[in-house]
Formats: structure tokens, sequence, C-alpha cells
């Protein structure tokens, strides 16, 4: 089987539950939104939730599509940058437990983190200190690191890095390694069209993205979206939330329903959809089949808290996914 290499955000993800708005209002977070803080402000932030329910977990995109990946046995690596701290103590031994290999680099600054708040009506409100993770250089990915692998998945938020981005595509292809990019967020592919037009066109194999952000990088709506996204790749993913997805490969289309579920919390649905649907193309599997494992996973993880699901969990979808 082949092995996928992750590059992205080592962040740790602390899940916190809020009984209700007030602590929302009261530290100037606005209900649903992401918010980029600083270190003072996580550290503030950090007293303050400290004698509430909370449980934390390796995290940021990539590594969620990693972990992911790694449950379904597949084996896998991650690059990322951490602090000489307790939390880049726990990121790595986090990702050791899951059979991940672990190619970190340290920092004196504190790793980074993304403080979620959840209130009793299941919205998530983010308040995300990048830290040592935004300090991961082009110089800092050596080739040796890719030897081995035969994928790279990267996640969208790096294209604020554009030399790391074009570095890691190019020590890719020297590997001959089929290279998978998740947009990530809307407004990130507003800021950086041009760029990520150019270079999803010259690197990228495989190519994830919701409704937003396929509209972000085509001005047009799903179905067309992947029409155009599936000319300058080989692969193109749009996903359709509770409708589903559209997959595309040359002339091969398909439209993948979402299974039934109880949602809970939607973090990390997208990134898990890109573990299943790179589990099927490793495997081989058709290209419907590929989605439809992604939606099994997406489905999965939206019935709880947070990005990662339990053993049991994994076992019903070992068995809905055969």
């Amino acid at each position: 089987m082949d092995k996928v290499l992750g590059i992205g955000n080592a962040l740790v993800d602390i899940m916190t539950r809020l009984q209700d708005d007030h602590f929302l209002k009261e530290h100037d977070l606005p209900k649903g939104s992401m918010q980029l803080v600083d270190q003072e402000f996580v550290r503030k932030l950090t007293r303050a939730t400290e004698n509430m329910d909370k449980q934390q977990s390796s995290g940021g995109s990539a590594a969620n599509t990693i972990h992911g990946l790694a449950r379904l046995n597949v084996d896998t690596g991650f690059i990322g940058k951490v602090g000489e701290d307790e939390l880049g103590n726990f990121f790595a031994n986090d990702m050791e437990k899951t059979g991940i290999h672990p190619h970190l680099l340290r920092s004196k600054t504190d790793s980074g983190r993304a403080i979620a708040l959840v209130t009793p009506d299941s919205e998530r409100t983010f308040a995300t200190f990048l830290g040592a993770a935004v300090e991961l250089s082009p110089d800092d990915l050596n080739p040796e690191l890719f030897e081995g692998y035969q994928y790279l998945h990267i996640e969208g938020y790096l294209i604020q890095n554009q030399e790391l981005m074009k570095r890691a595509f190019e020590q890719a292809r020297k590997n001959d390694m089929k290279i998978s990019l998740d947009l990530a967020s809307f407004n990130v592919v507003e800021a950086n069209l041009d760029f990520l037009k150019s270079f999803v066109k010259e690197y990228v194999d495989i190519l994830f993205a919701n409704e937003e952000e396929a509209k972000a990088f085509t001005g047009k709506e799903p179905e067309k979206a992947l029409d155009e996204l599936a000319n300058i790749c080989q692969i193109a993913v749009v996903k359709i939330g509770k409708e589903g997805s559209f997959v595309k490969r040359g002339a091969e289309k398909h439209h993948i329903s979402s299974i039934a579920s109880d949602p809970v919390d939607t973090t990390g649905a997208g990134d898990v959809y890109a573990s299943g649907f790179l589990y099927g193309l490793v495997n081989d599997y058709e290209l419907d089949r590929c989605g439809y494992i992604g939606s099994v996973l997406a489905g999965k993880v939206i019935e709880v808290i947070g990005a990662k699901m339990s053993d049991d969990q994994w076992k019903e979808i070992g068995a809905l996914i055969g």
C-alpha cells in the first residue's frame, strides 16, 4: 500500500464546552468565528477555561487528514513545527500513538493551539494561536523527509507561506509523488487566487474544496466549479455539506450522497472526508467508492465533539466500508 506524507500547521486542538454564550461576549469573541489571537490572549483564555470540561488532541487540517488515514492502517508521516513545551510533546506523542511518523521540528516559540469554545447548541468559536506552527520554513524541508512516500497531502492554510508550498511541491515532484491539496478556507483562496490557480495547474493532482472554496476559486456553483477544477488537475472533489459531494476525473463524474447521521459538531468533517478519499486512492478503488468512504468518515465524525473518533466508531466505519 502507498504511503502518505502530510504537511501543515501543527496545532493542538482544545475542545472546551461552555454552559452558555456569556463567556464569548465577555472575551469579545464573535460566536461561530475563527479568530487569530496572540500569545497573551491565549494565555488569558487558558486561565479563564482552566476548570471547564475540555479535551485535547493533535490537530490542524492536514494533521487531521493524516490521523484519519493512520486509523485506516495507512502508513503515514507528518511534517510540522511545534514548541519545546508540553503541548509540543503532547502533539508528537499523540501522533505516535496513532502510528503516524512525526517529522517535527522544534522552536523556542510556544506550540500552536486552537481553542474551540463549544456552546450548548454545538456552535464552535475558535481562538487560534499559530505560534511555532507558522515558523515552518522552506529550509526545513529536507529531501530526505519525502523519501519512501508516494502521496503528499498539504493544507491550503500554508498558502500564506508561498515559498514553503513551492519547496514542498518541488520536493514531491522530484520523488514522483502524487500531490493532494485541500483548499481549506474560502478567504485564503480569495486572498491568494492567482498564485493558487498557477500552482494547482502546475503541481496538484488531487484537489479538495467545499462549495464556498470552489466558488472563490472559479466564481461558479458546485457542479460547474467541479468541471472547471477537473480541467486543471487529475481529480477534483467539491464537498457540498449534507448534500454530499461531487467527484470528477477526466470524463468520469459522480455525485456521492452523504450518509445518515446525527450531527453534533462539524469540526474535521472535510479533513476526514479527505482521509477516506485518499484511503480509497492508495488502495486503487474506483472513484465513486473513494467518495463513499470519504462520506462515511465525514458522517461519523460530525456525531462527536472534535475531529477525533473513538475505537468503537472506527470499528463501525470498518464495517461500513468493508
